[in-house]
């Protein structure tokens, strides 16, 4: 039972959204992100993908792309990104999954899951920006306390010998600036590993290897060449 990671599938089944035009490492993504996903991820594995997962606007156009993701391999633990705008309460996230028999799949939206001896936390968070206006601080407080909710009931799940990862779409510090809210709660709890997405071709020289306790990782898709990466 082996746990996984890889944000920003970008799927568009129900869309008119082709990802080749963000140039050739994106040709074919879906083909080969099944063919390696099907290589490397087995019934008994479970994926945490935080976020942007389709192009969807809405529950309908996003079937689809949905399904697609229940008919690979694993348990899927979901997180919402900035793309996501299909995404709604959990009550009616849990529902439209149901309602599409897609039951390998779970959200994580202020909850969280055990998963052998990891505790899967998140929130979508908020990216860093040095210049926070009224509405930016409003969200990244929002991002901070969804975060907040998910690690305390990680803290109630977790047994002796656990670990607590978090898992966000946004990264909490990029080019010397943190998301201020969020990269305190990471501290708080004293979280030691913190997987996020977004961020597509950025050069290595900008990204950030930790923040307070937390060694920060790049998972985007085409980060990781459309794999999963495996969390020893």
């Amino acid at each position: 039972m082996a746990l996984y990671v890889i944000a920003d599938l970008h799927l568009s089944e129900s869309t008119d959204k082709p990802m080749d035009v963000f140039g050739p490492t994106w040709v074919n993504h879906k083909e080969r992100l099944e063919a390696a996903w099907r290589e490397t991820v087995t019934e008994e594995d479970t994926v945490v993908v935080p976020g942007d997962i389709s192009w969807g606007m809405r529950f309908d156009n996003t079937e689809k792309d949905l399904l697609f993701v229940h008919s690979l391999p694993g348990k899927k633990i979901i997180g919402k990104g900035n793309h996501d705008y299909w995404w709604g309460t959990l009550t009616k996230l849990n529902a439209f999954r149901d309602s599409i028999g897609a039951d390998s799949i779970s959200f994580l939206f202020n909850n969280a899951y055990k998963v052998g001896n990891k505790i899967i936390c998140g929130s979508r968070g908020w990216f860093p920006d040095s210049f926070y206006g009224p509405e930016d601080e409003k969200i990244a407080l929002r991002e901070a306390g969804r975060l907040r909710r998910s690690l305390e009931e990680g803290v109630r799940l977790a047994e002796e010998g656990d670990e607590i990862v978090v898992f966000m779409h946004y990264p909490p510090y990029f080019r010397g600036v943190k998301c201020a809210p969020v990269a305190d709660v990471l501290k708080e709890f004293k979280v030691k590993r913190c997987y996020y997405g977004h961020l597509h071709g950025a050069p290595r020289s900008l990204l950030e290897k930790s923040v307070g306790f937390s060694d920060l990782f790049l998972i985007s898709a085409d980060e990781l060449g459309f794999k999963p990466l495996l969390i020893e």
